[in-house]
């Protein structure tokens, strides 16, 4: 597999130590202080070394671009109508826990609806995309789209599953709280169910970061929980209220969304994702079994009582935080 990456993404990248421009050399792309990422089969690694890593993968990530080219990784020929090896395994952590009953047994992907006007071409950044779902739905609508995330397993899949869809995609392994693009490239970026399980410090470095990245006028739209929701208090209830550990859920008031978002970009607004869990997708109701249908209908039904009765939202579990980058970044100094 050729490592030459596309001229035009070489044109948007930057490194994410000091934003400065990256040229392609053997195996790699490097700045010119020096700043050097393996680029592993057509995939640059451009994670930070020596801070923490937001995921464990990360980590793995490091190594494997350490290693460089002698990186025994493992090769998967997915065939025609088959399922990714990854996606089989990892569908339960990746679409939450009322998809754990497909681990294994998926016959299709289940590419969910983006809730986002069409794309006409507009260039599109998925924070944490894992296997790739919301990019191929967005290439679906009309997008751009580019990925990022941590894992490398998780981009190779993401890349396979592209091919194997014949959707136009591009993946990178990288970190939110450093983009590795220059300033003002994007006019869309999303994320969905990635900036809850980080520290909310890290979550608001990749509020700014996002913002950098966006044109002015661009608009980031990020799924993340609701304290307040019913669903959401019995899980923080469980483990007692306490501070999150680790890759465990972070939980925001939409106040905190609120203050957070505008404190990055300048304006935003909450809207409902859904009722009574943070993942399942209405467009995924034929992978479902009886009883979680007649949730995700009910989580339907609720959300559209929500857009004509606004207090509605705030009982809600998964919401929707859309703000707009205004004329000036509000996270640079003038």
């Amino acid at each position: 597999m050729s490592d030459t990456l596309d001229q035009a993404l070489i044109e948007l990248l930057v490194c994410p130590r000091d934003r400065l421009p990256l040229r392609q050399q053997p195996g790699c792309v490097v700045c010119a202080d020096g700043h050097r990422y393996a680029v592993i089969e057509g995939i640059p690694i451009l994670l930070v070394p020596g801070i923490k890593q937001t995921h464990i993968e990360g980590e793995r990530s490091l190594l494997v671009a350490e290693a460089g080219q002698a990186a025994q990784l493992p090769q998967f020929d997915v065939a025609p109508g088959e399922i990714d090896p990854f996606v089989q395994n990892a569908i339960g952590a990746t679409n939450g826990s009322l998809y754990k009953h497909l681990v294994g047994k998926l016959t299709d992907y289940p590419i969910p609806t983006l809730r986002l006007p069409p794309g006409h071409g507009k260039s599109f950044l998925e924070v944490g995309c894992s296997w790739g779902r919301w990019c191929v739905a967005a290439a679906r609508a009309g997008y751009r789209p580019i990925g990022i995330d941590p894992s490398l397993k998780g981009v190779r899949a993401a890349k396979r599953v592209a091919k194997q869809l014949g959707v136009n995609a591009q993946y990178l392994v990288a970190d939110g709280r450093h983009l590795p693009f220059r300033a003002e490239v994007f006019e869309q970026a999303f994320s969905y169910s990635v900036l809850q399980h980080l520290a909310k410090d890290d979550a608001q470095l990749t509020l700014q970061e996002i913002c950098r990245v966006l044109r002015p006028g661009g608009e980031c739209r990020i799924q993340m929980p609701n304290a307040l929701g019913i669903r959401c208090l019995y899980h923080q209830a469980r483990r007692g209220f306490r501070e999150a550990q680790n890759f465990e859920v972070r939980y925001w008031t939409p106040g905190q969304l609120l203050s957070a978002f505008r404190a990055a970009l300048g304006s935003a607004h909450i809207s409902v994702d859904g009722y009574f869990s943070l993942n399942p997708q209405a467009s995924d109701i034929r992978f479902l079994p009886r009883r979680y249908r007649a949730l995700v209908h009910t989580s339907e039904y609720l959300r559209w009582i929500s857009e004509v009765f606004p207090p509605l939202r705030y009982l809600a579990d998964s919401l929707y935080v859309t703000a707009a980058r205004g004329d000036k970044n509000p996270s640079l100094p003038p």
